[in-house]
């Protein structure tokens, strides 16, 4: 966010908190990306910003109550106030439990394979209606479709995403590999550990597709310890995403810090795995 829109928008959660009758005097921006989450103190609540336009939040807190309801490690709504979304000032706030970090902060592969695997056996219990894997595809193609939300991308590579993305989805839809609920992004960033064991954070990202598509985002070591994976739909996968991610690095209005370095190093990695076969490519 820009630092005008980040100090409403953690004016907004503050207000909100403290109209629910929490104690807020202080907030701490935690991460600054497609949302904003900013700690809350005394009250120590997990505050997720995001513009109205933006955000998915009720699909996300049905989600989350019943992954908890069904036993899957991800993180908790504050079960002080009511689990919704509340808007305020042309943002949507919702309030999490704050789990401070507990050792060890490097996630043990075997873990990490483990507490995915779980999450992915309580996601095969949970109907919900979610959108699949191709349709988040479908956007990074509407991307680069698009010279004006996408400038810089040069032609050569503009051909280059397309046809990866077209291609990938394509091979990964015709293997006929069973398909569930998924995180969606379970990468490193997205888990958290605590006192309670890993739990799995950002649940708007779910989708559903085979659980390659998941491991995807993970690295190679984890997905190593995941038992019964197909490797070659797991490296179809590692490139499809390793294409969704680049795409996203060229939009206009991409804030990832060296996020358009990150794109050109990404460029060079699909073009290699690409010479050597999908197996090899990994975001």
């Amino acid at each position: 966010m820009q630092v005008s829109e980040l100090r409403r928008a953690t004016a907004a959660a503050m207000s909100i908190a403290s109209s629910l009758g929490l104690a807020v005097d202080d907030a701490i921006v935690l991460q600054d990306s497609n949302k904003l989450s900013v700690r809350l103190l005394p009250c120590d609540v997990l505050a997720r910003v995001a513009p109205v336009a933006h955000q998915v939040s009720q699909f996300e807190l049905e989600l989350a109550q019943r992954l908890a309801a069904a036993g899957c490690p991800v993180a908790a709504l504050d079960p002080r106030v009511e689990p919704r979304a509340y808007e305020r000032d042309g943002f949507v706030v919702t309030l999490w439990t704050y789990y401070e970090p507990a050792p060890p902060l490097e996630v043990p592969p075997a873990g990490y394979a483990s507490t995915l695997g779980r999450l992915h056996a309580g996601m095969r219990k949970v109907d919900i209606r979610a959108p699949h894997f191709t349709d988040r595809v479908e956007q990074a193609q509407q991307l680069i479709a698009s010279r004006g939300q996408t400038p810089a991308l040069a032609d050569a590579d503009r051909e280059l995403l397309g046809d990866t993305l077209l291609s990938m989805s394509r091979s990964i839809g015709d293997s006929g590999a069973a398909e569930q609920l998924l995180h969606g992004e379970p990468h490193p960033g997205n888990v958290l550990t605590t006192k309670n064991g890993l739990l799995f954070i950002d649940l708007e990202t779910c989708c559903r597709g085979p659980v390659e598509f998941d491991l995807a985002h993970v690295p190679v070591e984890v997905s190593e310890h995941y038992p019964g994976v197909n490797q070659d739909l797991l490296g179809q996968c590692r490139l499809l995403v390793l294409a969704m991610i680049t795409t996203w690095r060229w939009h206009r209005d991409d804030q990832l810090p060296n996020g358009r370095q990150l794109g050109e190093e990404w460029l060079s990695q699909i073009r290699a795995a690409l010479a050597q076969g999908p197996a090899s490519g990994r975001p």
